[in-house]
């Protein structure tokens, strides 16, 4: 069966929330959408408020505090909050990627070697008995190796090391001084089999939250090999649906996954920084428009809050004095800017109990966006 390029959107858009939203908890919203990105810490709070009905930012920060919600560098060596259910196989399925990623040749100008990684990680999981800070884990290592490493080695040790970041500072659990705990079951470093049967459930877990989708796709969302997710999806074969993709690629689906009719109705959002719905695909033209591709993910990879019209990124937004300036990259009727309108009102009350001017630091960006509609979407 062919797909078209508008099905694969609707699918896209109804498993991850973003058709309607549904009266869900933080906690189960983040297993239903697989995965978000949480370099940013409002991000994962402003995704889900995309995403779920008369959502409760201090449910999300109950979710992080008792760990059922936890943050750490997982796909793509990037921060994703995760639901711990979640959290064992996405890390055994990445941990290649994690030792060639973060135990190369910065590690390594340390004077450290990977096997010594090997043999730190289980008593720096001991250490990390409590949340602690950059400064005392380097401290540790100091003395533990018996001389000053240079940089590379923490920073190739906090993310090779299973280690959860922990909560320690509002408005959004996270602060810019992270600090590192060790889950209550520290995964050990799997083999290759275990590795591998741990990228088939992810495979899975995936399938469930982003597709159909390509080898390609699956690559991408975890930055594994394709030769890797080839072999996962030969042993899943026969528990998957097959398609054919609008350029002819081969897609793979579980058996009951979300597929809308291409013209289903889609409302318009405004999505958080580095939301994983641009992100998760080889083809990001799934959501974001080829033309707007660079605009949106700044060379550096800044991934900007944008504007969802239609399932498909149209612009970009950031608070300002007074509401939500939104910057729409092409016109939008009438009914559009008022649904926008509506959005910005319910937005600008979250953020004005925790962080009014979220994302402030990059609005340098939009000194570099092209001529634009921009409109002031009032706070109240």
């Amino acid at each position: 069966m062919k797909i078209t390029a508008r099905e694969l959107n609707r699918s896209t858009l109804a498993r991850q929330l973003l058709l309607r939203r549904e009266k869900l908890g933080a906690a189960e919203a983040v297993r239903r959408v697989v995965a978000l990105q949480a370099q940013q810490p409002a991000s994962p709070y402003l995704a889900l408020w995309n995403r779920t009905a008369a959502f409760d930012p201090t449910d999300l920060d109950a979710a992080f505090a008792d760990g059922t919600v936890v943050k750490a560098t997982l796909m793509r060596i990037t921060l994703h909050a995760v639901h711990i259910d979640d959290y064992r196989p996405f890390r055994e399925a990445v941990h290649p990627l994690l030792r060639s990623g973060r135990l190369g040749d910065r590690f390594t100008a340390s004077g450290l070697t990977p096997a010594d990684a090997d043999v730190l990680v289980p008593e720096l999981l001991a250490f990390a008995d409590r949340p602690r800070g950059n400064a005392e884990y380097e401290a540790w290592l100091e003395q533990r190796v018996g001389t000053a490493p240079k940089s590379g080695a923490w920073w190739g040790l906090r993310h090779y090391t299973p280690l959860l970041h922990a909560p320690t500072a509002a408005p959004w659990s996270f602060g810019e001084r992270p600090a590192y705990i060790a889950p209550p079951d520290p995964p050990a470093p799997p083999g290759p089999e275990a590795s591998d049967a741990a990228l088939r459930t992810m495979v899975l877990r995936y399938l469930e939250g982003f597709g159909p989708a390509s080898v390609a796709d699956i690559a991408q969302f975890g930055l594994v090999q394709r030769a890797r997710v080839r072999k996962a999806l030969g042993v899943l074969i026969d528990e998957l649906d097959r398609y054919e993709g609008p350029d002819g690629e081969e897609l793979f689906d579980v058996p009951g996954g979300a597929r809308p009719d291409e013209d289903t109705a889609a409302p318009p959002r405004l999505m958080a920084m580095w939301d994983s719905t641009l992100l998760a695909y080889a083809d990001r033209g799934r959501v974001i428009p080829h033309e707007y591709r660079t605009e949106v993910i700044r060379r550096n990879g800044d991934v900007l809050p944008t504007l969802l019209v239609d399932g498909h990124v149209a612009g970009v937004w950031r608070p300002v004095p007074g509401g939500i300036e939104a910057t729409a990259f092409h016109g939008l009727p009438d009914r559009v800017w008022e649904e926008l309108a509506e959005e910005a009102r319910s937005l600008a009350a979250l953020l004005s109990d925790r962080e009014p001017e979220v994302y402030r630091r990059y609005g340098h960006w939009w000194n570099k966006l092209p001529t634009a509609a921009s409109r002031l979407l009032p706070a109240g």
